[in-house]
């Protein structure tokens, strides 16, 4: 074996001790995890910066106007099977996100909950864990609730798994949120995993956000403040 070649293998060896070992610490506190979520949550910050770089922050603005059908007509079934009626979140803002475990922006589930402490009372986060993006979310509905609070302290409500794409047995919510004809304006389904829709505290869709635009970031910040 050459020298070169030898420093090399010295090298890289030493690169992936690194890594691994910075895995480990960043996840000291982590509970039933699996080690590619571990990877996934120890390089969130990186992955986030390259998602800004190569990717376009995608964000729809709708100007306000009442929507056709009514959101308050909605409804979903929490994790733990309860029914949550959206009439009772009248007043409120209400932030929607289809969620995953498996992905690169699962470490957002810390900034929805930082985010729904921040505007605690005047914002209702819900999150909508799905598997149509590459099937980064495979667990049962108790599975998911775990896993969410155990390891991102997670108190907003979760709903049960749920279809958020256009195709058949889309969540009627996201079919509300997707349809131009039920919301006023807004046809584009999430991008993928962590893709979030606002609503305004008279049941108006107002805005589209791509999953690049982090919870705690200035975009959404300045349009909760709207």
């Amino acid at each position: 074996m050459s020298k070169k070649l030898q420093r090399f293998l010295i090298v890289i060896t030493v690169l992936l001790v690194a890594f691994f070992t910075y895995v480990e610490l960043a996840n000291r506190n982590s509970m039933n995890m699996t080690y590619r979520q571990k990877i996934l949550k120890a390089v969130y910050p990186a992955f986030m910066w390259l998602s800004k770089v190569t990717k376009s922050n995608s964000k729809i603005l709708s100007a306000k106007q009442n929507p056709p059908v009514s959101f308050y007509q909605l409804s979903a079934l929490l994790t733990n099977g309860e029914k949550l009626d959206f009439n009772t979140l009248r007043g409120k803002k209400i932030l929607i996100v289809n969620t995953a475990s498996d992905c690169g922006y699962t470490n957002q589930y810390d900034d929805l909950q930082k985010l729904s402490d921040s505007y605690q009372g005047k914002l209702i986060v819900l999150g909508f864990p799905a598997n149509d993006f590459k099937e980064q979310e495979k667990g049962s509905n108790e599975e998911i609730a775990s896993f969410c609070r155990l390891n991102f302290g997670v108190k907003f409500p979760l709903m049960q798994k749920s279809i958020v794409v256009k195709k058949a047995g889309q969540h009627p919510v996201f079919e509300w949120l997707t349809t131009s004809s039920q919301n006023g304006w807004n046809n584009a389904a999430p991008s993928w995993n962590f893709t979030k829709f606002l609503i305004d505290e008279e049941g108006r869709l107002v805005n589209y956000f791509g999953p690049t635009i982090t919870p705690m970031g200035t975009e959404l910040k300045n349009a909760l403040e709207q």
